[in-house]
């Protein structure tokens, strides 16, 4: 199977905010088998398409329990609140402690098109709400209050990384 490169902050991808589809077609269903693929690649826990340069609403997670593959994931009921540090595929080498709703319901699509509701806790929960907030532009940096140095340091590496030529 092909692999999917990582788009790696501060890839403009990582900040684009993805339409829901309209319809769900085969095509969407071999990009969550191929990013699901990607995702235990990298040895991350979740992946969402616009890391791996597609602007489709589709996420894939798997914390060891088997895999979560949703299309237009909506979050619409939440309980409770954690904080935990957190990390990402995209931002290799940060780790953001962040407050999130400890259970969730999720509605969105399977890859075959039909209705999925998932009741999720914990660490699954985490996962797709992290997911979720890629689809919506929205990446772990954004909730830092740390050193800016860190991210002007790290933004410089990612431009390194992908030969980004940013020249006045």
């Amino acid at each position: 199977m092909d692999l999917f490169d990582l788009r790696i902050y501060p890839d403009d991808m990582l900040r684009q905010k993805c339409a829901p589809l309209e319809t769900v077609t085969p095509l969407e269903d071999e990009i969550l088998k191929k990013m699901l693929f990607a995702m235990h690649h990298y040895r991350g826990i979740g992946l969402a398409a616009p890391q791996v340069g597609i602007l489709k609403r589709l996420i894939v997670a798997d914390i060891g329990e088997g895999p979560v593959q949703l299309i237009n994931p909506e979050i619409v009921w939440t309980k409770g609140t954690d904080e935990m540090s957190e990390g990402c595929l995209s931002i290799p080498g940060v780790q953001v402690a962040i407050e999130r709703p400890t259970d969730i319901v999720v509605m969105g699509l399977t890859g075959k098109g039909k209705k999925a509701e998932l009741g999720l806790k914990g660490l699954m929960a985490r996962v797709i709400q992290h997911e979720i907030d890629h689809l919506n532009g929205k990446l772990i940096v954004d909730y830092q209050t740390a050193d800016p140095n860190k991210l002007s340091d790290l933004k410089i590496q990612g431009e390194k990384r992908h030969g980004n030529q940013n020249t006045l």
